[in-house]
């Protein structure tokens, strides 16, 4: 049996969408008794609570039966900073942006831009709060409490997981969640990564601790749809919701530059 080492790059927004092939993926790769090593190769400005909470645990389970490493690109941010956590060493370059230990929830609010449009918006529902996150109009200060209460608990869970997978006091790494990023350098003085290097050489580590030599190391990604590969021409934007798109594409540039911490 060649024993292989698993190079899997995960890039972008973090989305259920994007996420969940890489849940699959990293849960099988636990069972493939080849690979006897993965190295996430991540560079990612973060995205939504609970699938950077879905993409850290398939990362902590696979770590918990192979040995897991990440290696941080240009950005390890937020929920994607979370998700390297899952792995037992994080390596990132000198200026990688890491950090951006925080929650930011984006409210969209296109009520004024729509009436100077022309764009008449009814919203019928039941319930004082229905509409309060459909991303028409502003919050009311009540809405806006309620909010910042669920986004503080969000808040308290990160800083506890850190502090937890970091080994470090938790008050100490309340002071470091600010929000903002730091170079790699930064954050291996911090201790919040373990080393400095490239891909390569979280790999070359990584085959070190394995065993296994750097050159049999295989890249690995989820399959993509059947549909998906048939509709990736562009006639795939005939069967979306080009509202739902456009509203994505603004939380997702949002999320990113609170991840940049502009």
């Amino acid at each position: 049996m060649r024993e292989i080492l698993a190079l899997v790059p995960f890039r972008g927004t973090i989305r259920e969408r994007s996420v969940d092939p890489y849940v699959r993926l990293l849960a099988g790769l636990r069972s493939r008794r080849r690979v006897k090593g993965v190295l996430l190769d991540i560079s990612s400005g973060g995205g939504e609570g609970v699938a950077s909470t879905d993409l850290y645990l398939a990362v902590k389970r696979l770590n918990e039966t192979k040995p897991v490493f990440a290696a941080i690109g240009s950005l390890g941010a937020s929920g994607a900073y979370m998700a390297a956590l899952g792995a037992r060493r994080v390596f990132a370059y000198p200026d990688s942006l890491v950090g951006s230990i925080g929650v930011v929830y984006p409210h969209i609010a296109v009520r004024d831009l729509a009436r100077r449009l022309g764009i008449s918006i009814e919203l019928l529902h039941a319930g004082a709060h229905k509409d309060a996150f459909q991303g028409y109009r502003p919050l009311t200060e009540i809405e806006r409490g309620k909010m910042q209460a669920v986004i503080d608990q969000g808040y308290e869970r990160f800083v506890a997981l850190v502090a937890s997978e970091r080994h470090r006091p938790l008050e100490e790494i309340r002071g470091l969640a600010t929000g903002e990023i730091w170079t790699g350098a930064q954050a291996l003085s911090l201790g919040l990564i373990d080393s400095l290097g490239d891909r390569e050489s979280a790999l070359g580590e990584l085959a070190r601790f394995t065993g296994v030599s750097e050159r049999k190391a295989v890249r690995v990604v989820p399959p993509r749809p059947f549909l998906e590969r048939v509709l990736s021409g562009g006639a795939g934007t005939v069967f979306g919701t080009l509202g739902e798109r456009f509203r994505e594409g603004l939380e997702d540039a949002v999320l990113d530059l609170g991840a940049l911490g502009r």
